[in-house]
């Protein structure tokens, strides 16, 4: 029997021939990561191992980037804690604020990510990396500290759907649209513990931002982790940021799928979600009047260059609305300063628009952006449950940069062609 992407790079790396869903398996890791919320709880797990050595000092990745820069006393303690750690042990991927990123945009632009590699990190949208052709996926903090310890974890083989993307999408849609169209039509359990494995000829109609924003909600569909066919623009990709060496892994032409789904990207249009979950979606045309208070224009979704690109495409010349709060966080300090050189920031803040050092803060309800009762935001992010920014009666509506920023303008929910 055939094996899909993901069952051949777990394959590999746990030394076998084959592997069939259901299997359980012990693999190899090549990456490990945490941030200032789960990794103070792996490191407090990891001294009870009793060993006084991580793994591989070049393999494991701190970056603390929710909490920070730390909003109180309490988050200054866990960044503390987990600095300390990385100092004593030499880990090499310790980055400190003035360094740092939202860490999934972070770690593919520092190449410490390739394809063909196993990653877990103790934060559920690390299957971001499957836009690399990587097998990523997230895992909880004790977890993170065995894999720190052994460099080892624990699998079951996945189950696998295939979407097969066709067509070239229109103006202002955008891969955050795809995946939430996506997550519309199966459901947050649609891809319970199974791989999605995105191909086809639509694919090269998608930038790898695209992709990132893609595989990076994967999990919103119950997924155990996403994963993108290796192309010429993954490659080129690779060329420019890896440090290392990788593999690319191709699917068996006989490799077993539960389900395929074909989609034509050239019929999708921007898509948002509603509260409180990501399949909760509509198109921009159904939305109806939705008055907002916030936008949030960031994170591990769609904080990177092309996103910052769109928004100061929409809001050149014009104003955010004067009910409205919009901020800006571009997902790491190389994304931030060649905004800065390209003169985006000029447009955000001619606009009236808040721009933010790098951090996960308002996508988790942590600080710089927090809601009030009865309070709604567009948001670019990836979560819109109940309370997830703030108090339980507010809302968030997840949008791609496009939607974020047209509505920002027009002080509800808005498309571009509306402003």
């Amino acid at each position: 029997m055939g094996m899909t992407m993901t069952q051949k790079i777990l394959a590999d790396h746990a030394g076998l021939d084959q592997v069939v869903p259901g299997q359980l398996i012990k693999a190899k890791l090549d990456m490990v990561l945490g941030n200032d919320i789960t990794a103070p709880v792996a490191v407090k797990e990891f001294r009870k191992i009793g060993i006084n050595n991580v793994f591989d000092i070049n393999k494991i990745a701190i970056v603390p980037d929710h909490f920070t820069p730390n909003k109180d006393i309490k988050s200054a303690e866990q960044a503390k804690l987990i600095k300390e750690f990385a100092r004593e042990m030499g880990i090499v991927n310790y980055f400190e604020v003035g360094r740092v990123g939202v860490e999934h945009a972070l770690l593919p632009e520092k190449g410490l990510v390739v394809p063909g590699d196993v990653v877990i990190g103790a934060d559920s949208h690390t299957c971001t990396y499957g836009a690399l052709g990587a097998f990523s996926t997230g895992i909880g903090s004790t977890d993170m500290a065995a894999g720190m310890a052994t460099g080892e974890a624990w699998f079951k083989i996945p189950e696998a759907i295939k979407f097969v993307l066709r067509g070239k999408p229109g103006k202002w849609v955008s891969g955050k649209d795809v995946i939430l169209h996506i997550i519309g039509l199966i459901g947050v359990d649609g891809a319970l513990y199974k791989s999605m494995e995105f191909v086809g000829d639509g694919l090269h109609n998608l930038s790898m931002d695209d992709r990132f924003s893609m595989a990076n909600m994967a999990i919103e569909a119950g997924a155990k982790n996403g994963i993108f066919e290796v192309d010429d623009k993954t490659l080129e990709y690779v060329r420019e940021h890896s440090t290392k060496e990788y593999k690319v892994y191709k699917a068996d032409s006989d490799a077993v799928y539960v389900k395929t789904y074909e989609i034509d990207l050239s019929e999708l249009k921007p898509t948002v979600a509603f509260p409180h979950l990501p399949e909760n979606t509509r198109t921009i045309d159904k939305v109806g009047n939705v008055k907002i208070d916030q936008v949030i224009i960031g994170s591990c979704t769609n904080g990177r260059i092309e996103d910052m690109r769109v928004a100061a495409e929409i809001l050149k010349g014009r104003k955010v609305h004067e009910d409205v709060r919009c901020i800006v966080i571009p997902a790491t300090q190389k994304i931030w300063k060649q905004s800065m050189e390209e003169g985006l920031f000029d447009i955000f803040v001619d606009a009236g628009a808040a721009v933010s050092t790098p951090t996960c803060g308002p996508c988790l309800g942590g600080h710089m952006g927090i809601l009030a009762k009865g309070e709604r935001a567009v948001a670019t992010t990836n979560r819109n449950f109940v309370g997830r920014m703030g108090d339980p009666e507010s809302e968030v509506y997840l949008a791609s940069p496009a939607i974020a920023a047209a509505s920002a303008v027009a002080g509800r929910i808005a498309s571009p062609e509306e402003i």
